[in-house]
């Protein structure tokens, strides 16, 4: 099976997590997903295969004969999907891509563009799996694992492939942040581990930003607005103020690259009480601090505007640039490109704009860079992946594969 097929079969499952949830997983579908991953695991001859009491999936694909002290190599992705736009019914399709737009859904006029979506020209002559833009696909990161359990099934099926223990691990919840937070290393029992959690095929991403938080909660002053002169605070107005405080052109859709960002994610407010959650991200840890000052700065002011305990700031930090860590394993970038450029990509060294499990993974001890899986515009209802690039992308791991059972640890 082509791991394009996979996707198609594994985007009926509706697997959003769902971050006001304490369980783990966040969300029963994801272990029901998880059951069934295990069911197909099996079925392609991969062994030592278990979901645990977390809804995390484990399995091992033994050593070739000869190889059992290469280094264990490891391949993650995870199950999860985001809940900031509709995720269940989706009804994906395969066109043949041949420029300009594709029509998603001509009844609600909903088409796929190149001039807002200038990647998709990097796929013509492909085909391309869109969905009926009303819902996201779900290649982030169903992608990864229909890549990896392609792999998994080639390697299994063709034992001449020589290659050392290989380690495949699915996790719920990376959406909201607790992806690797009952990730078990020593069960798992791999030397390094790469993510399949990357946008287009090819890239290798060795660094991520550096995360932050922030909770503000607003107390205002309701009374009639006909007698408000004067008295009334109004919480929600007061929102907007603090937001005008942050930076404009620091916000996610004006920034690229290496420029960080203040994402005002969540904002529910009266007169009474408002309530603001925002996301800060930098690859510069100084100039991470440097926005989580901003934040507390913009508290002072409006709590000067209107008197003590108007405002309230939480802030926190989340993780750290994971490249403090990679770039003490060069080997992995090195044997990334290799592999890419054995299947005839071209490899390209991508920081990631957002956090992945390898991050997490990276800090307890795992190390884990990140791979292109051949999907685009994550998150949304214009979301697509590339079915060619997604068997370049399963094609690279059984490279990387093969590329470590000959390696000195």
């Amino acid at each position: 099976m082509r791991a394009y097929e996979r996707l198609i079969k594994y985007v009926s499952y509706p697997t959003a997590s769902d971050e006001a949830s304490n369980t783990c997983p966040s969300t029963p579908e994801q272990k029901i997903f998880g059951q069934a991953l295990c069911e197909e695991m099996k079925d392609v001859g991969i062994k030592n295969v278990k979901i645990d009491g977390n809804g995390y999936v484990y399995g091992t694909i033994p050593a070739s004969e000869g190889k059992e002290s290469a280094p264990v190599i490891g391949f993650i992705a995870h199950m999860d999907v985001v809940r900031d736009v509709p995720f269940q019914g989706i009804r994906p399709k395969v066109v043949e891509y041949r420029g300009g737009d594709i029509p998603l859904n001509e009844e609600l006029g909903i088409f796929l563009s190149p001039k807002e979506f200038p990647e998709m020209e990097t796929c013509i002559g492909k085909h391309l799996i869109v969905t009926d833009g009303t819902t996201l696909l779900g290649a982030d990161d169903k992608n990864g694992i229909a890549e990896i359990l392609t792999a998994a099934e080639y390697l299994t099926g063709h034992p001449e492939i020589s290659h050392g223990t290989i380690k495949i691990g699915f996790t719920p919840d990376e959406e909201i942040g607790r992806g690797a937070d009952h990730f078990d290393l020593n069960y798992f029992a791999a030397d390094f581990a790469y993510t399949l959690d990357g946008g287009a095929f090819g890239g290798v991403e060795s660094e991520t930003f550096n995360a932050a938080h922030a909770h503000i909660k607003i107390h205002g002053r309701s009374v009639h607005p006909g007698s408000a002169k004067g008295v009334m605070k109004n919480a929600s107005l007061i929102a907007m103020e603090f937001h005008a405080l942050l930076p404009a052109l620091e916000r996610p859709e004006n920034t690229e690259g290496y420029e960080g960002y203040y994402y005002l994610t969540h904002l529910k407010g009266a007169c009474e009480e408002a309530e603001m959650e925002y996301i800060l991200r930098d690859h510069d840890a100084a100039k991470l601090e440097d926005k989580v000052n901003m934040i507390h700065k913009a508290e002072e002011e409006i709590n000067r505007r209107y008197g003590a305990g108007t405002i309230t700031a939480d802030t926190g930090y989340d993780y750290k640039n994971m490249r403090v860590v990679i770039e003490q394993y060069p080997h992995l970038i090195e044997t990334a490109y290799e592999a890419i450029r054995e299947v005839g990509g071209e490899p390209k060294s991508v920081a990631v704009r957002g956090g992945t499990d390898g991050c997490m993974l990276s800090f307890m001890g795992l190390p884990c860079p990140n791979l292109g899986t051949g999907g685009y515009n994550f998150h949304g209802k214009y979301e697509f992946a590339c079915v060619e690039d997604m068997d370049l992308a399963a094609e690279v791991i059984v490279k990387i594969a093969e590329k470590y059972a000959d390696f000195k640890k």
